[in-house]
């Protein structure tokens, strides 16, 4: 296979408002201008990212036995990717709450997950692991992330990440994977340094791969050896910016697995995500290559 994902995947309850919630003034309360479920999960966002470009793409996750559990499945099987190696457990599958400003695309994301969906030793089996050519996890199940990536990495099978929040293990999480990708907020928390190139610069001390951060409307940058390279987002109207920042990482590995350069492969990824901005949900916002290149064409 191309891509083994191992990480969260989630059924979304998304509230389309007419404006941020604040707790304060007159957007303290407010209507509900409209209400859908529909699928995601930073795994299987990505995943589904990657099949729609012509990878092979399989998730071995942990999923609920629920009715979520049979939507997500569903999706992932009309999108094209193998879940047979999914861990079934007997529990709710992972769910979130969005708040979706109709207006201006901001959200705010409200999760769960059922602690028995953690992933135990032996899960996925190291052969599965090493049989892909790129594995991509996330931050939701860290110590089970940092042991998939370990044995990736043995096997000489790169590593990518999602990692969009800090904790005590973060730093162990980091070191684990060949290329982390981190949202905004992330490597200054880590390093204590405001300046993003800086940050990086930083955590090149005790990284030796690539370092990537998304940086949502203004694009992306990637620190490749002693080289910043940065690359600016695409203009669009956002209508609903959930699940850009996995699309962005479907796309990356892509770029990636296709060899192409640090300015190319941002170019790719930050298209990729602008087009998703643009619709209604995480997978539902996943773009085919056609329309990426449609969006590399026009800017």
């Amino acid at each position: 296979m191309d891509v083994l994902g191992v990480g969260a995947n989630a059924v979304d309850y998304v509230y389309r408002l007419p404006a941020y919630p604040e707790p304060e003034g007159p957007n303290a309360k407010m209507r509900i201008a409209g209400h859908t479920r529909s699928c995601g999960g930073q795994v299987t966002t990505a995943l589904c990212t990657c099949a729609s470009f012509g990878l092979n793409a399989a998730y071995a996750g942990a999923m609920g036995h629920d009715e979520n559990a049979r939507v997500m499945r569903d999706e992932l099987r009309r999108r094209g990717v193998d879940f047979t190696y999914a861990v079934v457990r007997d529990a709710a599958n992972p769910f979130a709450v969005i708040l979706l400003a109709e207006h201006s695309g901001e959200r705010i994301v409200l999760w769960d997950r059922d602690e028995r969906l953690a992933l135990a030793p032996g899960e996925p089996p190291a052969a599965l692991i090493a049989s892909a050519r790129l594995v991509h996890v996330d931050d939701v199940d860290e110590e089970a992330a940092i042991r998939v990536a370990d044995i990736a990495r043995e096997a000489g099978v790169p590593v990518t990440s999602d990692i969009d929040r800090l904790t005590d293990r973060t730093d162990a999480l980091v070191a684990a994977v060949s290329i982390p990708i981190f949202a905004e907020h992330v490597p200054p928390a880590l390093t204590g340094e405001c300046d993003l190139e800086q940050a990086l610069r930083k955590l090149r001390r005790a990284h030796h791969g690539s370092l990537c951060v998304t940086l949502g409307a203004h694009g992306a940058m990637l620190l490749e050896g002693d080289r910043v390279f940065y690359e600016p987002g695409f203009l669009v109207t956002a209508v609903d910016t959930t699940g850009s920042g996995d699309v962005f990482r479907g796309a990356f590995i892509r770029a990636r697995l296709r060899g192409e350069g640090p300015r190319e492969t941002l170019r790719f990824a930050n298209a990729a995500a602008a087009v998703s901005c643009t619709r209604l949900g995480a997978i539902n916002g996943v773009p085919t290559l056609a329309e990426v290149e449609a969006m590399l064409r026009r800017q």
